[in-house]
């Protein structure tokens, strides 16, 4: 029989998410000068802020290259943010050796088949609910929250919550 991931929620400290079509709702606006501009939810931004105030820890791995949203993610205090990543495991792995992470600790949050190999390694593999229909077939949590529109803080504020911690 398979655990609920409410189960799960008492264990995590350690949240990894992916930028485009998680922390953004996946479309990019092309400048006339060649610039990739991409939106992202505040309220997300307030959830991540505060599990990091809290003392959990908050990791980026995406395969996009934006200065401006490593600038936005370092605002909030994130330290671990990996752009240009397009095989994910190898940040993953430098990541869970850094800060000796158990799997069962860590919450990933993607929504496309580049988060895969991640998502089959940590304890709670999570996605927006307009994943790709391969990253919902094996998250243990699909928020009712699309991306880019409060997914992040879906799934943040539901840890600290049960942890007593929001």
């Amino acid at each position: 029989m398979e655990i609920s991931y409410k189960q799960l929620l008492p264990k995590i400290n350690t949240f990894i998410f992916d930028v485009d079509g998680v922390l953004t709702n996946g479309m990019l606006t092309i400048m006339p000068d060649g610039e990739l501009v991409r939106h992202m939810n505040v309220k997300d931004g307030y959830a991540m802020k505060t599990a990091l105030n809290k003392g959990y820890k908050i990791c980026i791995i995406s395969g996009g290259t934006n200065k401006a949203v490593k600038s936005r993610l370092a605002a909030l205090g994130i330290h671990d943010i990996y752009l240009g990543a397009h095989d994910k495991i190898e940040q993953y792995n430098e990541l869970v050796a850094k800060y000796e992470l158990k799997p069962e600790n860590v919450i990933y949050m993607g929504d496309d088949i580049p988060d895969y190999p991640v998502m089959q390694k940590v304890g709670l593999p999570c996605c927006p609910n307009d994943a790709v229909p391969e990253i919902q077939q094996i998250a243990k949590y699909i928020s009712n929250k699309k991306g880019g529109e409060g997914c992040v803080r879906d799934v943040i504020e539901q840890v600290l919550r049960v942890q007593g911690n929001w």
